[in-house]
């Protein structure tokens, strides 16, 4: 039953999604399709589109923001672009609650191009790195900072804009992965003003995989010389003298070869329903069916990984279940009941969103008592 969805800290659903995504699909094999010359100003155009719905999330600049298949891309991509020699030497500064993904990409990048990687530990018994944990690991020594800001085990949120002024005293470069929260919290990318962000479609703006984004600030932007280039890395995509090659003065030189568009065509729905929400209602809607999982979770004495104060979390409640109830077989029998969740170890993760409604919230705490007893 979609009135006990749980998952948007995973895919974001929407009412019509399915109708929504079948047209396109629909459309994007009826344009590709046709024998004449109108697909790729159709498809770009929709490109740019979504593109632009993105810079309305994140109050970014035009030229500043592109695509890129996910965060993990975006930051390699990135890192790969800065001036020769700017990390060498010098440290990156990730915490240990960051998304694997991108530790895995850090990790393995550390020795080739000469920088330590820096992982701030969790204190014994926490769930999430502390900020002050964080800040006390940010030296001068840090070349780049890769926050994340919400995380995707604990929904723990952190002070950005405290990380990011000490950022700036200490004269790294700021980078936030936005993922977890981006479309249901409010973010600008210019208070706190950050170097750069990287997000998915995928959850609050209910998208698909694939639609992933960079931004870049303004300021960075002719600094960074991206290793993969392509012809649409140039102001003009149709300068065919491959003597003369230039970047474009904006985030464009992060294009490269012909771009993949199907994700960001099959996003774009999604982030014009979106686009036409009351924010504070999404918000009000969320916080509300929270509230209720973590009153629930004190009732059932589950341990609360999630930070209570709202102003210290995401969309998420993550709770820990006891070592005598594998998590598995409690999403399993939620699930039997059309209580949609899921788990990390014994981390059950619970996201509401515009479809959940309290009633279904309701359905999930009568199921986890019985669960649970």
């Amino acid at each position: 039953m979609s009135e006990s969805y749980f998952l948007y800290h995973s895919i974001g659903q929407y009412p019509g999604k399915a109708r929504d995504l079948a047209g396109a699909m629909a459309e994007f094999a009826f344009v590709w399709g046709k024998p004449d010359d109108g697909q790729w100003d159709h498809v770009l155009g929709a490109r740019q589109r979504f593109i632009d719905r993105w810079r309305a999330i994140l109050n970014a600049a035009p030229q500043t923001v592109t695509t890129f298949e996910n965060v993990t891309s975006a930051v390699h991509a990135l890192l790969l672009s800065l001036p020769s020699g700017h990390l060498r030497g010098r440290k990156v500064l990730v915490g240990a609650d960051c998304f694997p993904s991108n530790h895995f990409l850090l990790n393995g990048m550390a020795e080739k191009y000469g920088f330590t990687l820096l992982t701030v530990a969790l204190r014994q018994g926490a769930a999430h790195v502390e900020d002050e944990d964080f800040l006390d690991h940010w030296t001068p020594e840090v070349g780049l900072a890769l926050l994340t800001w919400v995380s995707s085990t604990t929904s723990h949120r952190i002070a950005l804009r405290e990380m990011v002024a000490h950022g700036r005293r200490m004269g790294s470069l700021i980078g936030v992965d936005i993922t977890q929260a981006a479309g249901l919290l409010p973010f600008d990318v210019a208070s706190p003003e950050v170097d750069f962000a990287a997000s998915t479609s995928l959850k609050w703006m209910c998208g698909t995989p694939g639609a992933g984004v960079l931004y870049l600030s303004p300021r960075l932007i002719s600094h960074c010389q991206p290793e993969l280039r392509g012809w649409f890395s140039q102001e003009n995509p149709f300068n065919w003298d491959i003597t003369r090659f230039s970047y474009a003065s904006d985030i464009r030189r992060f294009d490269n070869g012909t771009p993949g568009v199907i994700a960001a065509f099959a996003s774009l729905a999604a982030l014009d329903w979106h686009a036409a929400q009351d924010k504070v209602a999404l918000l009000a809607h969320n916080r509300a069916l929270t509230g209720r999982i973590i009153e629930a979770a004190d009732t059932l004495g589950l341990p609360l990984l999630t930070p209570r104060d709202a102003d210290k979390r995401g969309g998420s409640v993550m709770l820990r279940l006891p070592v005598t109830l594998p998590a598995a077989e409690v999403v399993a029998g939620l699930r039997a009941q059309g209580i949609t969740t899921d788990h990390r170890s014994q981390t059950l993760r619970l996201s509401p969103g515009v479809i959940t409604t309290m009633a279904g919230t309701e359905r999930l705490v009568a199921a986890l008592t019985k669960l649970v007893a």
